[in-house]
């Protein structure tokens, strides 16, 4: 297992090695630094600057019903499939703002696009942090004149550092990949610890590469990989106005991975370990986790397994059970129990770190111990099935949730004071 896969859940793929250091892939030049939004003084804004004209994108945004500024100023006024700039603001989410708050994301836009001397529709704005404050534009706008002085190619960990909110610590991701063409590289960045839901989390992840994908194989695969890695996790149940994936292809290595080719295949399967790991390092950072939970609900309806599923791993019950380390089943059980009242009554299989602790609804002798034991390390899993009926579980889905802390509820209760 490697330093950055340090997961059970998740594989490095063959071919893919992780690489140390800071530079992006070719191409890419970055930077963060900080322009007064945080009071601290710590990095609060960057920059990422793709040079080649001819880059390919793709993006993912909250289905939040509510949306932030620059959200909405990406959907309607950035070109997602050529995007070259990521302008990136931590300390104030630029969110609930109103029209002020537009007008600042479009001026954070064009700020950007002048620094990096691209199209404004050729750039994409995020801000994360406090909901309902005005983003001061001005230190913006100045800021963008200071980080465009320190763009360079390895700027992959300041730009990581600039975006971190109540982050203890920052994701990144630098994996070569070995293709049929040559090598390639991914460099990621991420944030988020809280206010992270199934159905996107609270977050923000950017993605490069110096391969070359056309624009229907970049979007494919990054919607494909959004799935199965941010769409997967919780942290507290609350879904975020600021979300924002974005993929960013450069085709500088000169390495193309052509449309349903066994490059391609290659090419996913790095990127879909990469964002696997990174969103289970944000359930991990959890605003004071400890641990991190899997629930796998197996049964015969998609929407009753992701219900079940979605129910275990918000339920606060089994989330403080998980902080504590305490294998009690029946707090799973309640938490299916309530998403699926309308199927009731429903006899229920829970397993619990490879344990059997109940069996169609009824509780099955287990060494208590020995489990106790096994619930104490720093990843725990669980698995329900529902009920069949005599038909095979051909539903399966899964969650990464973090344990609910006593340091969770003091980082909430004083984000603003």
């Amino acid at each position: 297992m490697s330093e950055f896969f340090d997961s059970r859940w998740v594989e490095c793929p063959d071919g893919v090695t992780v690489a140390p250091g800071d530079g992006l892939p070719q191409g890419f030049r970055a930077a963060g630094i900080a322009c007064g939004l945080k009071e601290s003084g710590a990095p609060d804004l960057g920059l990422l600057v793709s040079d080649a004209p001819d880059t390919v994108s793709a993006a993912r945004f909250t289905r939040s019903g509510v949306l932030a500024a620059p959200v909405i100023v990406c959907k309607n006024r950035t070109r997602l499939d050529a995007i070259r700039v990521v302008a990136a603001n931590s300390g104030n989410a630029n969110a609930a703002t109103g029209g002020r708050g537009m007008d600042e994301a479009a001026r954070m836009q064009g700020a950007a696009a002048m620094a990096a001397g691209v199209p404004e529709d050729q750039v994409a704005v995020a801000s994360t942090g406090v909901i309902g404050v005005q983003l001061d534009g001005r230190k913006v706008v100045s800021g963008m004149l200071a980080v465009r002085e320190e763009l360079r190619g390895d700027g992959h960990g300041a730009f990581g550092e600039a975006i971190r909110t109540t982050d203890k610590f920052a994701k990144s991701a630098r994996v070569k990949v070995a293709l049929s063409g040559g090598e390639v590289l991914i460099t990621a960045q991420a944030k988020g610890a809280g206010m992270i839901q199934p159905s996107f989390a609270t977050m923000l992840c950017f993605v490069q590469t110096d391969a070359a994908l056309d624009a229907e194989t970049a979007d494919l695969l990054l919607g494909v990989c959004v799935k199965r890695s941010f769409d997967r996790i919780s942290v507290d149940g609350q879904l975020s106005t600021n979300d924002t994936a974005i993929l960013m292809a450069s085709g500088s290595s000169g390495v193309r991975v052509a449309t349903q080719s066994p490059d391609e295949a290659v090419f996913g399967q790095a990127l879909d370990a990469v964002l696997r790991q990174l969103a289970l390092l944000i359930v991990r950072d959890g605003e004071g986790s400890e641990r991190v939970g899997r629930v796998v609900v197996r049964g015969t309806d998609p929407r009753d397994v992701e219900r079940s599923a979605r129910a275990v791993a918000n339920s606060p019950l089994v989330k403080a059970a998980l902080h504590g380390g305490d294998p009690n089943w029946g707090r799973i059980a309640q938490a299916v129990g309530l998403a699926m009242a309308d199927r009731a009554p429903i006899d229920l299989d829970i397993t619990i770190e490879g344990v059997p602790v109940c069996v169609r609804g009824a509780a099955v002798p287990f060494d208590e111990a020995a489990l106790a034991e096994r619930v104490s390390g720093t990843e725990v899993e669980y698995e329900v099935l529902l009920p069949t009926h005599g038909e095979p579980a051909t539903a399966e889905t899964e969650v990464f949730f973090s344990d609910l802390s006593h340091e969770y509820v003091t980082i909430n209760a004083e984000y603003t004071t």
